[in-house]
């Protein structure tokens, strides 16, 4: 697939998407979470970037919402699929599925859409979902502690392009090595050449270091799972609560996530946390301890009673010597206690080894003095050995924990992948069972290479777009075949029937079941659904309706057309007329189209051919309000509200003259002006 020819992607954007490991199966798939990793674009982007390149792989030219109201049915309905899904990808990933008019592309979400509406759910799958969202990318890593180092040019070169994490040095000779390893707590040479060097801390001479990066720093896998360890996590509560297959080992899975940190540090060993603590409470443990050593030697100095012999001053002024000497000589032991309870304290306080309280030792000197004083270079000296030891173990640590989780780096990413296309899944599962939604069945072409009679018929439908509770909407049967006009009373349903006929139509056309007990229909190229319009209109919008039906008589063989009172446009004789001649080109053209009209008898007297009249019948009035039966009537010219309405009125007349003439039927005299009205609708 040539990125640049998807729709909307520029040269910019395909070097984005280039970037991505497998852009075309990403695009394919209809993949947002995987796009929208894609420098600089959003998940949004994402979204419009595949529905281009899925029309690009159906060859789908577009365009089969062809006017705004019909547009406007689609978001709905879109809308509807969007509020029961959980994750934000999901929302997404929902705007990848159009109405199309190429069977390709309707038979692949027809495939998707069984098995999503066989999906079992409750609330424990729902409540998983909201933990999970697609994996994010891990910032950039950085180890200071660590670095590469050879001799050669090129071989440096080649190691800051293959590990960037890593700082690179040249050196000469071994010297060099050695001079680096101060500096750092460990040092990996390139160069085979190191091999046998014997060099102070910790060096180690790897060759095929380049090869294996991971290796070398395991900081770089690491970070992508602390970076999503919540959504990993929460994926995998959804393959449990779901019972889905994954596609790792969970256990393994939790295991080493539950050994690593926010920070991408590795949680839960002994001796590392020692180490971390040894070194972060160093300075304090060391203050601790000068006061330990200081109080008590305040404390011996003030209980001791010396006395020095005027002699024995003289010859202390006399060597220039001061309170140090005094103290060798008369509070030695004392001092000697007060330095080895701060040794003490100071290896007990930060719970060191035998090897590092060697060193901690000769943090306070033997020789008497007041006060008792660190040695700032043996506390530098500890600090080094506990960060080198600190480092080492966090080294190998993350070395162990890396090797654990590098094979199920690939599995951890379908996991969440799975986890969200569940919920794109449970979306279109939810709908088709709160709305009793079927798949609907394609009439193709046949073997003679025609489209079979049927438009559109539609048993026991429910139109999801009324705001009644569905327990509540008649359920309603309609079939066309052709041009119909669709006659009926004032709010008897004729557009709640259209917007029912817009609504299967569209969710067909996009792949997914429809709401109704049984749908068959012919695929359509594009649907043409005008909304009643709001008074006359004026002199230029009239003009441009007329061209767009001018223009869809010339080419709309294919085309569905709903049409809602087109009367409303000009003054009723006129918009007889030339609602007569669209029908009749509509016709000659093979379309299949519905009109709803309060004309329907005069515009079947004008047309030229036998027009198909459909009726939403109205039972009577009740308390006032219609009684109708919702599903039209085939070739039945609908009674009006105001037949209704004057028939009412007769019959209370009748009622009334009765009443009047001591209830004998046949001395009840016909009220002459509501007959005379209701003759006038014959």
């Amino acid at each position: 697939m040539e990125l640049e020819s998807i729709p909307g992607v520029g040269e910019k954007t395909a070097r984005a998407l280039a970037a991505l490991d497998d852009p075309e199966r990403a695009l394919r798939r209809g993949d947002v979470a995987t796009i929208a990793t894609a420098p600089g674009i959003s998940q949004g982007r994402a979204a419009r970037i595949a529905r281009g390149a899925i029309r690009l792989e159906h060859d789908d030219p577009g365009g089969f919402l062809a006017t705004d109201r019909a547009r406007e049915i689609y978001r709905e309905v879109l809308g509807l699929l969007k509020a029961r899904t959980v994750t934000d990808y999901a929302a997404q990933r929902l705007e990848t599925i159009y109405p199309s008019q190429r069977r390709s592309r309707i038979e692949e979400i027809q495939a998707f859409a069984r098995e999503a509406i066989e999906r079992e759910y409750d609330d424990a799958v729902l409540e998983a979902l909201e933990g999970v969202e697609p994996l994010g990318q891990p910032g950039d890593v950085h180890v200071r502690e660590r670095c590469l180092a050879t001799t050669d040019a090129e071989r440096y070169a080649e190691a800051r392009e293959a590990i960037p994490e890593l700082s690179v040095e040249v050196v000469e000779d071994a010297q060099g090595l050695a001079e680096l390893a101060r500096g750092y707590s460990t040092v990996i040479a390139l160069d085979e050449s190191f091999a046998g060097v014997t060099v102070e801390g910790d060096v180690q001479v790897k060759p095929d270091a380049l090869e294996n990066p991971a290796a070398v720093v395991p900081e770089r896998p690491l970070a992508f799972f602390a970076r999503n360890q919540d959504r990993l996590q929460a994926a995998v509560e959804v393959h449990r609560a779901a019972d889905l297959e994954p596609a790792c080992d969970l256990d393994a899975l939790e295991d080493g996530l539950s050994r690593l940190d926010e920070d991408g540090t590795v949680a839960g060993d002994d001796e590392l946390d020692r180490l971390t603590t040894a070194v972060d409470d160093l300075d304090a443990a060391v203050s601790a301890a000068e006061s330990v050593a200081n109080d008590r030697l305040r404390e011996a100095i003030r209980e001791q009673d010396v006395t020095i012999e005027g002699s024995d001053l003289l010859s202390l002024v006399e060597r220039g010597a001061g309170v140090d000497s005094l103290l060798s000589r008369e509070l030695a032991d004392e001092y000697a206690a007060a330095v080895e309870a701060a040794r003490e304290h100071l290896i007990d306080a930060l719970d060191l080894d035998q090897g590092e309280a060697e060193i901690a030792r000769r943090t306070f000197s033997d020789e008497p003095a007041f006060p008792v004083e660190r040695d700032e270079a043996v506390v530098s000296r500890l600090r080094e050995e506990l960060t080198a030891a600190k480092e080492r173990r966090a080294g190998r640590l993350k070395r162990e924990l890396a090797a654990d989780l590098a094979d199920q780096r690939e599995g951890a990413r379908r996991l969440v992948r799975n986890a969200l296309e569940l919920d794109v899944e449970l979306a279109i599962a939810r709908f088709a069972d709160e709305y009793e939604c079927t798949m609907p069945a394609f009439v193709y072409p046949d073997d003679d290479g025609r489209e079979g009679p049927v438009g559109f018929a539609i048993e026991g439908g429910q139109s999801p777009l009324l705001e009644e509770p569905l327990e509540e909407i008649d359920p309603v049967d309609y079939e066309v075949s052709g041009v119909t006009l669709l006659s009926g009373v004032n709010s008897g349903g004729k557009t709640s029937t259209l917007d029912l006929v817009a609504s299967v139509v569209v969710l067909a056309h996009m792949g997914l079941p429809v709401p109704a007990e049984r749908v068959r229909l012919r695929r359509f190229d594009d649907l043409h659904y005008h909304a009643k319009t709001q008074g006359t209109l004026d002199a230029g919008a009239f003009e441009s309706t007329v061209r767009e039906f001018a223009a869809l008589a010339q080419g709309g063989e294919g085309s569905l057309v709903l049409v809602d009172e087109l009367e409303s446009i000009t003054e009723p004789g006129a918009s007889a007329k030339i609602i007569a001649g669209i029908l009749e080109a509509l016709s000659e053209n093979g379309a299949t189209a519905v009109f709803v009209s309060h004309l329907a008898g005069e515009i079947r007297e004008m047309a030229d051919y036998d027009v198909t009249v459909d009726g939403i019948e109205a039972v009577g009035l009740v308390d006032g309000e219609l009684e109708v039966s919702r599903s039209p009537v085939k070739d039945h010219l609908a009674r009006s509200t105001p037949e209704l309405i004057v028939e009412k009125l007769a019959d209370e007349a009748r009622d009334e003259t009765a009443v009047a003439n001591g209830g004998a039927a046949e001395e009840v005299s016909e009220p002459v002006f509501y007959d005379r009205l209701l003759e006038k609708f014959d």
